[in-house]
C-alpha cells in the first residue's frame, strides 16, 4: 500500500437510502447494521444525513439515528453529514449534540450543512426559506458559543456547555470560505468534479484562520467509491443511484433505489439517458488495484487528510463487499 493511502483516514456517510419493495424502516436498520460492519472493518467514522420529504431517503432525523448507531457500536466515531443548521435553532442543535457526547463521550462528530430543503413545500413545512442559508456562518458561531458558554443571552446550554464536539462544515457553494473563516475542518465533494473541488480546497487552506476547534486546516474529500471483483461489477454498483438522480432531474422526485438490472432494461428518453450517463461518470470505481491507483492520485493532488465515502446501491451485500474490499486497500 502507498504511504499516502496509509496515512489517510477513511470514513463513511450512509444516507439510509430506501429500496424498491422494501419498507422504509428497513433502510434505517440497514444503516445501523452497516455501522457495525464498518467498525469491524476499521473505518474511522460513520455519519448519517438529514433529508426531508424525500421518498428515496429515510434519514430525516440525524441526531436520533446517530444515537441508534452509537448505541449499536463501541469504538467507531459517529456523526452527521450533516445537520442542516438553517432548519434548526442553534441552541437545540447544541443540546442534541451535548446529549450525544454525554452518552457516548469522545465518539461524536457534528457535521453541519446549510441546505434548507429541496422544494418549496418542504421549506414551508420547516418554516424556512432559501434566505435562511445566508446566515449559515452566524448560526455556526452561535452554535459554538453554546458549547463555549459565551452566548450573550445569559442562557446556558445543558449538558453542552464545556463539552468539545468536533464540528465540520459541509462545503457547498460558499462553504469553503465559511469553514476557513470559522476555523473548522471542511468536508468537500464531489470526486466527479476535481478541478472545482481543488479550487475549494485551495481557497480553504489559503484563508484558514486557526481556532480553538482546529489549529490548522483539515480537509475531508467525499464521493462515491465502488470496489468489486471486476470493473463491470463496480460500475453496476453505481447504476441504482445514477438512475435515481436522473429520474429526480426529469420527474421532480427522488425515488427509492431500484435493482441495477431493472434500471438497465427499459428504454430511456434522451434527456434521461444524458443525466444517467452523467451520473455514472467520474466516480472512483473498479477493482482493488484500479481503485488503489486512483485513490493515490487523488490524495496526492488534494493532500486531504480523510476520505468520506458516500456510495449508495440497491444490493446491500454488494455494498458491504465494496466496503470490505476498500478496507483491504487502506489497511494492506
Amino acid at each position: 500500500m502507498s504511504s499516502v493511502i496509509a496515512s489517510t483516514r477513511f470514513s463513511v456517510l450512509d444516507r439510509s437510502r430506501t429500496r424498491e419493495g422494501r419498507p422504509t424502516g428497513e433502510a434505517l436498520r440497514d444503516t445501523v447494521g452497516l455501522a457495525r460492519e464498518l467498525e469491524e472493518l476499521g473505518y474511522h467514522r460513520v455519519w448519517v444525513s438529514e433529508h426531508h420529504g424525500v421518498p428515496g431517503v429515510a434519514g430525516s432525523a440525524p441526531t436520533v439515528l446517530a444515537a441508534a448507531v452509537a448505541s449499536a457500536t463501541r469504538t467507531i466515531r459517529v456523526g452527521t453529514g450533516g445537520v442542516m443548521l438553517p432548519n434548526h435553532q442553534p441552541l437545540v442543535v447544541a443540546e442534541q449534540f451535548g446529549v450525544l457526547e454525554s452518552l457516548f463521550p469522545g465518539r461524536i462528530d457534528m457535521g453541519l450543512g446549510r441546505s434548507v430543503g429541496f422544494t418549496d413545500g418542504v421549506r414551508k413545512a420547516l418554516g424556512r426559506d432559501k434566505g435562511d442559508a445566508e446566515d449559515f456562518a452566524a448560526q455556526i458561531g452561535e452554535l459554538l458559543d453554546w458549547f463555549r458558554g459565551t452566548s450573550p443571552t445569559g442562557v446556558h446550554a445543558r449538558p453542552s456547555e464545556g463539552l468539545t464536539v468536533p464540528a465540520f462544515v459541509l462545503a457547498m457553494g460558499e462553504g469553503a470560505d465559511i469553514a476557513a473563516r470559522t476555523g473548522l475542518p471542511m468536508v468537500i465533494g464531489d470526486l466527479r468534479n476535481r478541478e472545482k473541488m481543488q479550487r475549494g480546497i485551495d481557497h480553504y487552506r489559503d484563508r484558514f484562520q486557526p481556532s480553538a476547534w482546529a489549529r490548522e486546516p483539515y480537509v475531508v474529500i467525499s464521493g462515491s467509491i465502488a470496489v468489486a471483483a471486476t470493473p463491470e461489477d463496480a460500475r453496476r454498483l453505481l447504476v441504482p443511484e445514477a438512475w435515481a438522480m436522473a429520474y429526480s432531474r426529469t420527474h421532480g422526485t427522488f425515488p427509492p433505489l431500484a435493482p441495477a438490472e431493472r434500471v438497465e432494461a427499459p428504454a430511456m428518453t434522451d434527456k434521461e439517458r444524458g443525466f444517467y450517463e452523467g451520473g455514472l461518470a467520474g466516480h472512483i470505481a473498479g477493482t482493488e488495484e484500479q481503485v488503489a491507483h486512483e485513490l493515490e492520485t487523488v490524495l496526492k493532488e488534494t493532500q486531504a487528510q480523510e476520505v468520506l465515502v458516500t456510495t449508495s446501491t440497491y444490493d446491500r451485500e454488494a455494498l458491504v463487499d465494496s466496503y470490505r474490499r476498500l478496507a483491504r486497500i487502506t489497511s494492506a
